[in-house]
């Protein structure tokens, strides 16, 4: 098979575009599992933010965005396929540039606001375990990084002093993972 041919091989074999736990199996199963009050303010979460996002943009193209880009679902399967490509074994031929890295670790930012917007339920319940599961794999496939050497490529969008960002800012991947 050629260059050409692999390449549309791959190309066909993508994901649907709607499938926000594309390569995100745990976020997926957990979502699964949500009980209704938790999913009920998941949705009001998202619905804030489906209009924040539509605010940015022309009044032309407002009524054509139905979900928001960055739901809270998005969030977390974000987080899970970061953790993903760093562990051992990881092996795809998806593109993943460092651009991306960084707003996955914004993502991971965002996840810790969100969580304290949700019910106790989602703190305490599979949510919580997710997350603490998911930080908990990146610190495995992570390395202290105290002379921040990824800076230059990596940046929050967020000012903040260095003190106040997250853990997973101040680490390097093992095996990185963008192309």
């Amino acid at each position: 098979m050629g260059e050409a041919e692999r390449g549309r091989a791959r190309r066909g074999s993508r994901r649907a575009p709607f499938d926000v736990f594309w390569a995100a199996p745990e976020s997926r199963a957990v979502w699964a599992e949500l009980p209704e009050p938790v999913l009920a303010a998941i949705a009001r979460l998202d619905a804030e933010r489906l209009e924040l996002e539509r605010s940015r943009v022309a009044p032309r193209l407002r009524e054509k965005i139905t979900a928001p880009v960055y739901s809270v679902a998005d969030r977390f399967a974000s987080w899970e396929r970061v953790v993903r490509r760093m562990e051992p074994g990881w092996s795809s031929e998806d593109f993943y540039p460092i651009s991306a890295y960084d707003n996955d670790l914004d993502s991971r930012d965002s996840l810790d606001d969100l969580m304290q917007l949700l019910p106790t339920e989602a703190r305490e319940g599979a949510l919580g375990r997710l997350l603490a599961q998911l930080d908990a794999r990146f610190r495995a496939a992570s390395v202290p990084d105290p002379e921040l050497t990824l800076r230059p490529w990596v940046r929050p969008t967020k000012e903040k002093p260095e003190a106040e960002l997250g853990e997973w800012w101040k680490r390097k991947p093992v095996r990185e993972p963008w192309d």
